[in-house]
């Protein structure tokens, strides 16, 4: 089955709701869930000239799906135990100071707001988004040599303002990003 453009689009208002619903049930999260369905949407359009489907194409839609979620899921456990160790190394170190996860996102978000526009935008599609450095440089359509700089810049800046908390603030920080 060759996928054009015209029957991928079909597929795809055919599926979605549906496929959403799965994703749903699965990680407990509607907008990981919707972006699920997208990656894995995507996936099928950039492969649809190498695809064959030994089955249905929904039924490959939803092993695609199940397949995705579980390793969400995984990345997200993963990131949750860094999370863990990182305060936990960290914050016994600094100081000997005992801080709130709720005093260290304040700190982080006010510092994160005190960088210049710019910058503040390239160091969150880096940190929270996860786009490398050729992604943000192509959506806002500036060289990586300037992503790179705005990077340094405002890990400078995160640095001279946060201190020996940086490291747990900014794991913590992705942590709670990451889920709410």
């Amino acid at each position: 089955m060759v996928l054009t453009e015209a029957s991928f689009e079909n597929l795809f208002k055919r599926n979605f709701r549906e496929l959403m619903i799965y994703a749903h049930t699965l990680l407990n999260d509607q907008v990981m869930a919707e972006e699920a369905v997208q990656q894995v949407f995507f996936k099928v359009w950039e492969k649809r000239e190498r695809l064959s489907f030994d089955t249905s194409v929904k039924a490959y839609l939803y092993k695609a799906i199940y397949h995705h979620c579980l390793n969400l899921r995984k990345h997200q456990k993963v990131k949750q135990e860094h999370v863990k160790h990182a305060l936990h190394s960290e914050t016994g170190h600094v100081r000997g100071e005992d801080i709130s996860s709720k005093e260290m996102a304040l700190r982080i978000q006010e510092a994160i707001n005190s960088l210049p526009e710019q910058c503040r935008l390239i160091f969150q599609m880096s940190r929270f988004e996860e786009l490398k450095y050729r992604e943000i440089a192509d959506r806002l359509k500036v060289s990586v040599k300037t992503v790179e700089a705005q990077m340094g810049k405002a890990l400078k800046q995160l640095r001279n303002l946060l201190g020996e908390y940086i490291n747990a603030i900014l794991v913590l920080f992705s942590y709670i990003i990451n889920h709410h």
